[in-house]
């Protein structure tokens, strides 16, 4: 291990920001912290605390940290800049510029630097072509292509679950415009149980908890959840072949009812029948895939 291969990685969510010091060259984690974002409180505020939280883990490590990677849920362009304001708004504000003070930086959506770090050290290491999907408080995918990821023509391909659906009724003719991330992601899970219940929940991880202890009505949210999420998982492989699916998130890497269901349904949609038997794996790094990809995009 060099001292040249260290990069703080940071991972900024929508309830909390982890960062630490990563050996790029194996991806261990040399030094860590995690706050909440309290992204409530506006984009300024949040730039403030991750400033601060870098300049922490910079002066407590004794590693030469030579570069800063950050991860990001949003639209992040070919360019580094941030161009969408999902759960805070960073789109015109000086990220880049305020980190750049304090080593150089790149910024990358959180989504491929998660698929990037599985590439090298997780579960996707040794496929050439694999997908990366990510399932928590919202939707999101990315392909990877021998160990890289497929960012697009604008940087914008990392969304499948999150545009309307179009459904005629061809018997009353209505048409219904459901959106799969706002049926199966997080957040809309326990709005569902808490309508099938009349309670109020914290998070999907209260329903899964729920359904494994027995509770019926937690176990058909969570059964119906994953399987309106598995035809699209299902299209990604009829799309774009990979030779491996990598679940990620809150809800890819819950054990149990919701990701036995959404495997059995994505199989049940793929279309190729060589193919129904693929890998469909958990991520091999849990919840530090995004540190430690946000690290390992800041490599030159």
């Amino acid at each position: 291990m060099t001292a040249a291969g260290c990069a703080l990685g940071i991972d900024v969510g929508g309830t909390k920001i982890a960062a630490g010091v990563v050996d790029t060259a194996s991806g261990a984690i040399l030094a860590r912290e995690t706050i909440a974002t309290q992204a409530a409180r506006g984009g300024g505020a949040i730039l403030e605390d991750t400033v601060d939280l870098v300049r922490r883990l910079l002066g407590s490590t004794r590693r030469a940290v030579d570069r800063i990677g950050v991860g990001v849920p949003q639209l992040v362009d070919n360019d580094g800049r941030i161009r969408s304001a999902h759960n805070f708004d960073w789109t015109d504000m000086p990220v880049r510029e305020r980190l750049a003070a304090l080593a150089p930086t790149t910024i990358e959506s959180d989504v491929r630097a998660a698929a990037l770090a599985e590439a090298a050290f997780g579960a996707g290491k040794g496929y050439r072509h694999f997908a990366y999907v990510t399932i928590g408080t919202g939707l999101s995918y990315c392909l990877v292509l021998d160990g890289r990821p497929y960012a697009g023509a604008n940087g914008f391909a990392i969304h499948f679950a999150s545009s309307a659906l179009h459904l005629l009724c061809e018997t009353c003719g209505a048409v219904s415009r459901p959106v799969v991330e706002e049926i199966a992601a997080g957040p809309a899970i326990a709005a569902a149980y808490a309508r099938r219940s009349g309670r109020g929940v914290a998070g999907a991880e209260v329903v899964l908890a729920a359904a494994a202890a027995g509770d019926a009505a937690a176990a058909d949210v969570i059964a119906a959840a994953a399987e309106q999420l598995g035809p699209l998982v299902g299209l990604i492989v009829n799309m774009l072949d990979p030779a491996a699916i990598v679940l990620g998130g809150g809800l890819g890497l819950a054990p149990g009812l919701y990701r036995d269901r959404l495997i059995a349904a994505t199989r049940a949609h793929i279309w190729a029948e060589q193919c129904r038997d693929m890998p469909i794996l958990p991520a091999a790094l849990g919840a530090d895939a995004g540190l430690i990809g946000a690290a390992l995009a800041a490599r030159p």
